[in-house]
């Protein structure tokens, strides 16, 4: 039985049919912070109709953060993210259900909070949070969104159980940075692919980000694409034994 609003997804239905349609409103969607990248990610998968989506940010709203993070505005400042953001993502779209959590990600929850999740949407501002995601995707054997900005530069991979390396071993050596400069247009162009790779995957359409890292330069607007050919032995390593 189809229970979802046909005119209120009628210009999507055409391309990911009502089955499609129906993974979409059946998912839950983690969303690893609500700043840029998710701002955008939420905005996008609550129009898309998306059935749950938790969102995951102890933070409070700063003047700072308004170049970039449109889920909020100057009347807001000082409020918790996950409060505002879940306002607004209902008012866009009363058929979604929206969980919150204002808390930090950390070794002793990570593994509780991606267990009931579908798909977890990486929109994290720092490798440290990321790695500690990284390993209760990789306990947890689900698939990971990873998305990450600087300036005018992005990138967007898909981390998807035993078919493609995880995070820490795709980028071993990062560096976090006290200040990180960003356009505000980055994380929204970052943020949409983010966003389309997952209803991609969720609804079974086109050709997901696979052993694939997009590479974003805002300088000279170009969109490169990285293949990524992981061998057997870096797949177990990821996804073995020693993640069970």
């Amino acid at each position: 039985m189809i229970i979802f609003n046909k005119e209120r997804y009628s210009r999507q239905l055409p391309i990911i049919g009502e089955e499609g349609q129906k993974r979409l409103e059946s998912a839950r969607v983690l969303i690893a912070g609500v700043g840029g990248l998710g701002s955008i990610v939420s905005i996008y998968l609550a129009a898309s109709g998306i059935g749950k989506l938790i969102l995951v940010d102890p933070d409070i709203i700063k003047l700072s953060d308004l170049n970039r993070q449109i889920l909020y505005t100057s009347k807001d400042l000082g409020k918790k993210k996950v409060a505002v953001a879940k306002e607004r993502l209902q008012s866009l779209n009363p058929e979604v259900n929206i969980d919150t959590l204002d808390e930090h990600i950390a070794e002793d929850n990570a593994f509780d909070l991606v267990k009931s999740a579908d798909i977890i949407v990486d929109c994290l501002d720092n490798w440290k949070t990321r790695f500690i995601l990284d390993e209760a995707i990789c306990k947890s054997k689900k698939i990971l969104i990873h998305g990450g900005i600087e300036g005018l530069y992005g990138q967007v991979t898909d981390i998807v159980p035993h078919e493609t390396l995880c995070l820490r071993r795709l980028i071993s050596e990062p560096r976090d940075k006290e200040f990180v400069p960003v356009l505000g247009t980055t994380p929204g162009i970052i943020g949409l692919i983010q966003a389309t790779e997952t209803i991609k995957l969720l609804a079974g359409i086109g050709r997901p980000l696979i052993n694939k890292m997009l590479v974003y330069d805002g300088y000279i607007t170009e969109f490169n694409i990285i293949e990524l050919k992981p061998t057997q032995e870096n797949l177990y390593f990821c996804w073995g034994e020693c993640h069970e």
